[in-house]
């Protein structure tokens, strides 16, 4: 549990207008996840410490846009979001499948990157000790394409802000699809170092991650790769991430933790194929937050919306260190508060006896990624 005695504030990063417009509503990436995460928190009390609070973003400007992507993509999303369509916004990413075209496409991902942005300021300025921009987290959006429901890259462009005034970062995701974007984008570099648990890219978009991805020249051993397998559960991801990604994170000691937190690792979730609860991810939140390091958290993936804005309330319950007492209480009530007739134990999934039917196989192909890792990546680290 955070520590009650610290000032600092804890932010929920929100506002109206992301609760409007958007993606279209035939596009599996919900803008409302956000909304309904707030509406889910508030009604369960955990806005109620002084401390805790929700907070409007900034949106990201078109010179802040610039550390990072090339003028002629910004160009095109700008035309693009007119209705100026064209062949060349095609071969940007831009009006495919997976990044459609809509009304105001480049203010909206501009104003739910800003939550992002506005959140790594006040980390580095110490008013803030833990960010939460559910509306964040487009790790696909390339310095010139779009790629993944991702058009503005505001993790790396968070990172590059807070690397810029000094700070140690270290990208850590927890999304069910690799962090191609921002691994590009210092992968030769040592002044981000990212951590990625993912599907696999054999099974999964974007087809990268692979634990041989480690970075080059002064980048070496500063991407991080950990994909799992099909039917990957809880047991085995807690086990990767205390033999792998515990010990990097306690020696590395970043000055800001981006936690992106996609709930499409989720059993049943319609684009990725693992199989965890939201216990894991709560279990692991409360070890990381005994690090005791600022944590900038964006939402990213999850596109069973009603587990998504479950699992991130229970997230923001732990982040926050708001009504993890009351939890006995919240299972009484939570399948009204929730919405959710089918399930009345609050916040928290079920528990799961089945391991997808292949726990043998992916217990030996996780122990094997992870003894790469600590025979390959931790020499260079000195661990």
């Amino acid at each position: 549990m955070r520590d009650k005695n610290t000032h600092k504030q804890i932010l929920f990063m929100h506002t109206p207008m992301l609760d409007s417009g958007g993606y279209p509503d035939g596009c599996p990436f919900n803008s409302r996840r956000g909304g309904r995460t707030l509406a889910t928190i508030e009604s369960l009390g955990m806005l109620d410490e002084p401390r805790v609070r929700v907070m409007a973003p900034v949106a990201v400007t078109r010179d802040e846009a610039l550390s990072f992507h090339t003028g002629a993509y910004l160009d095109v999303l700008e035309q693009t979001s007119r209705g100026e369509h064209n062949f060349k916004a095609l071969k940007m990413g831009v009006g495919t499948p997976d990044c459609p075209v809509f009304t105001d496409m480049l203010n909206f991902s501009l104003m739910a990157s800003g939550g992002t942005l506005t959140g790594a300021r006040l980390l580095m300025d110490g008013k803030a000790g833990v960010v939460f921009n559910p509306h964040g987290g487009f790790h696909h959006a390339h310095a010139a394409s779009a790629g993944g429901f991702c058009y503005i890259n505001d993790v790396v462009i968070a990172a590059k802000e807070l690397v810029s005034a000094g700070r140690k970062v270290v990208v850590l995701d927890l999304d069910a699809h690799h962090l191609d974007g921002v691994q590009d984008a210092f992968y030769d570099s040592d002044s981000v170092t990212t951590i990625s648990l993912h599907e696999n890219g054999k099974t999964l978009f974007p087809g990268t991650g692979h634990e041989n991805e480690q970075g080059i020249g002064k980048g070496k051993g500063h991407s991080i790769n950990i994909p799992l397998p099909v039917g990957t559960f809880d047991d085995i991801y807690r086990y990767a991430f205390v033999q792998v990604v515990e010990p990097l994170l306690e020696h590395l000691a970043p000055d800001v933790l981006i936690l992106e937190l996609g709930m499409d690792g989720l059993a049943g979730d319609p684009l990725a194929h693992l199989n965890l609860t939201n216990n894991v991810y709560a279990e692991l939140l409360e070890r990381i937050v005994r690090l005791n390091v600022p944590i900038l958290a964006v939402g990213g993936g999850g596109y069973n919306v009603r587990d998504t804005v479950r699992s991130w309330a229970l997230c923001w319950s732990v982040l926050s260190g708001t009504a993890e007492d009351d939890m006995a209480m919240m299972a009484g009530m939570g399948g009204v508060m929730l919405e959710n007739t089918a399930w009345f134990g609050g916040l928290r999934d079920r528990t799961l006896l089945s391991h997808g039917g292949y726990r043998d196989e992916v217990e030996k192909e996780i122990k094997r990624v992870v003894h790469y890792l600590k025979d390959t990546v931790f020499p260079i680290h000195g661990i």
